[in-house]
């Protein structure tokens, strides 16, 4: 086990940004950056025993202070969508940046993914941690919040990622982190005929601007239902309004159960490459990429839509604003705290 930190450039406004390899026994190792708590680079073993980069990303820091598209990203305060990018507390309504559709999404255009991290390096632990202070008013929100992210990899290929804060007001917190997986290897080509098993009975069926209509809808007899093994793409070009307004998957599905259990499980039969999500959150975005477009990404490849996949733990998208759904509200003096892990193995 070991972590080598290397200097990673400078921001536009100066600030030096530093990456930080965590490597296990297996040979397997993440990348992760001061710089909006990105998660750069997963490589772990395919079947023929080759190291693979599982996620999609940027060699350089320039990308990253763009990074339309979120690869890796720590999103916060509030991932997802927040609709009219508004929202009441107490009485108050606070507004946030209209950044799609007029609603507020992944917090608009000044989220934690643009920020530069204080780094503490854990390596009786395998682990970096990264903390930020977001002040009251940043972003909309009410409150001065202290966040603490900490990515750990363990021997067995497991990515662990674990949210803390405390805030001196009541608020409002959701994070995620945005990752795109192509199990395949990022720049390998479309992940549409890669297998997802999502452990969902109903997901959050959405309006037009993709906001959730409030109500948990049953994933039986639609292309929602990821309840057993299948290929992303094979019912993604179906007949629904659903796939019309997201141009495919990019729904919030009601994870089964409570507590730290399996969300989400992926492979792919070409590389032998198996992914495991477990989380203590409510729902899980599943994402296609269906909106990548065309983006420069590692090693001069050229990623396009379709071509990597994200599955974002997190509170279901405008719970802020749903009575109906688990609140996403964090009380003053409170502590935020959520685990995520994505298990990497081999078929």
């Amino acid at each position: 086990m070991s972590i080598e930190k290397k200097d990673f450039g400078f921001t536009r406004e100066g600030k030096k940004i530093s990456s930080y390899t965590i490597s296990n026994a297996q040979g397997a190792s993440v990348t992760v950056l001061d710089f909006g708590a990105v998660l750069k680079n997963v490589y772990v073993p395919d079947r023929e025993g080759k190291l693979t980069d599982v996620v999609l990303g940027y060699d350089d820091l320039a990308h990253y202070e763009v990074n339309g598209p979120c690869f890796g990203a720590t999103i916060g305060r509030s991932g997802n969508r927040i609709a009219g990018a508004s929202f009441v507390l107490d009485g108050c309504e606070y507004h946030l940046a209209k950044n799609e559709n007029e609603n507020n999404l992944h917090s608009g255009p000044f989220g934690f993914h643009f920020r530069p991290w204080m780094a503490e390096v854990k390596e009786e632990n395998n682990a970096v941690s990264f903390l930020l202070d977001s002040p009251d008013g940043d972003q909309g929100y009410p409150g001065n919040f202290l966040a603490k992210v900490t990515y750990t990899l363990t021997d067995d290929n497991a990515v662990d990622i674990h949210y803390e804060g405390t805030a001196d007001a009541k608020t409002v917190v959701n994070m995620t982190n945005h990752s795109y997986w192509n199990l395949n290897g990022e720049g390998s080509g479309s992940i549409l005929d890669q297998y997802l098993e999502i452990e969902a009975d109903g997901f959050t069926p959405v309006n037009e601007k993709l906001i959730p209509i409030g109500m948990i809808q049953a994933v039986e007899g639609t292309p929602f239902d990821f309840r057993h093994l299948k290929t992303i793409g094979q019912d993604a070009a179906a007949t629904s309004v659903q796939l019309e307004y997201g141009n495919g998957y990019d729904h919030n599905f009601a994870v089964i159960g409570t507590g730290y259990r399996k969300a989400a499980y992926a492979v792919s039969d070409k590389s032998g490459i198996t992914l495991t999500v477990m989380t203590d959150q409510p729902g899980m975005q599943f994402y296609a990429g269906n909106s990548i477009g065309t983006e420069e990404g590692k090693g001069g490849k050229t990623y396009h839509s379709n071509e990597g996949f994200a599955l974002e733990t997190q509170h279901f998208p405008n719970s802020v604003n749903t009575p109906e759904f688990e609140s996403p509200v964090l009380n003053a003096n409170e502590k935020y705290d959520t685990r995520t892990t994505y298990i990497l193995g081999l078929l």
